[in-house]
């Protein structure tokens, strides 16, 4: 039978606890499943038709009172939406947070009604140093603030894109070799910012020579205001784009 109510995600999941040797009951002080097991912290259970925000804010309210928290939903069909509780951004969510995750399918024809997706377990997260060093690499090599916080669907200035824009800004005159590019404060990269080329904004107009290109010059007009605030150690290489 399908999933009608969240009352319906009750009996499987009581069954599957029972069968570990859990006392079940259901609704104790708010909760709406609670399992006992001899001298065990309890297990929590709060059970949801889909997985929201309202469930996991449920969830964490119960971890006041024991670590063995899980939060059971139905398996979701073709046309389930909302997040699901395979994703890996919800999986990862729930594990930070010490929530277990169970899956609910009545229909499932091997009689495994429950599928523990995840366990309630202490979690620390490693740090990731290397996106750390990029992301303090990249805040340090930025001049000024160029773009502003929640910005979709717009290029986002970076060091990379500014450095470009320091190099078109000195080609805007004309064509201009690498050597004096270079005495004029171009950055430390400047050779392997034209040969990349990744904006189009370059074109080479001899050996070691480079020009502009119509995409450069309406680049320089339409990210005018990014270096507005030229405080970049000149020099420093860029990272990307």
């Amino acid at each position: 039978m399908p999933i009608a109510a969240e009352t319906d995600l009750y009996a499987p999941v009581k069954a599957f606890l029972e069968s570990r040797g859990y006392e079940v009951k259901a609704e104790v002080h708010g909760c709406d499943l609670v399992a006992v097991r001899e001298a065990e912290p309890p297990v929590i259970v709060e059970l949801k038709k889909r997985f929201t925000l309202e469930l996991l804010l449920q969830g964490v309210d119960r971890l006041a009172v024991t670590d063995a928290v899980y939060l059971a939903v139905p398996q979701p069909g073709r046309k389930a939406t909302g997040p699901s509780p395979y994703d890996t951004g919800v999986k990862k969510l729930c594990r930070r947070l010490g929530l277990g995750l169970l899956i609910v399918d009545p229909a499932r024809a091997d009689g495994a009604h429950v599928e523990v997706l995840l366990d309630p377990t202490p979690y620390t997260p490693r740090k990731d140093r290397k996106r750390a060093t990029r992301l303090l690499g990249e805040h340090k090599r930025r001049a000024g603030d160029p773009n502003r916080g929640g910005s979709t669907r717009v290029p986002i200035v970076t060091a990379y894109r500014q450095d470009a824009l320091r190099c078109a800004r000195l080609l805007r005159e004309g064509p201009m070799a690498l050597a004096a590019m270079r005495a004029a404060g171009a950055p430390a990269d400047v050779a392997a910012i034209l040969q990349r080329n990744v904006y189009g904004w370059f074109e080479r107009a001899g050996r070691g020579v480079y020009s502009l290109t119509e995409a450069g010059a309406k680049g320089v007009a339409d990210f005018a205001h990014a270096l507005a605030e030229e405080k970049r150690p000149e020099g420093t290489p860029s990272e990307g784009a």
